[in-house]
């Protein structure tokens, strides 16, 4: 059985939607970092050179 457990506990006082959009489109938005590291690797196989 896996029992999905945070490191440390996290208590929530009040949820902020807006904030959480923006959180999120951070991670894996059209400009977030999800989408920035797949650019680079993308670019780094379509490179002509063996060598780099």
């Amino acid at each position: 059985m896996y029992e999905k457990k945070l490191q440390y506990p996290v208590k929530i006082k009040n949820t902020s939607p807006k904030l959480a959009s923006v959180i999120i489109s951070q991670y894996g938005g059209p400009d977030g970092e999800l989408g920035a590291s797949l650019r680079y690797l993308s670019q780094r196989y379509a490179m002509p050179y063996p060598e780099v």
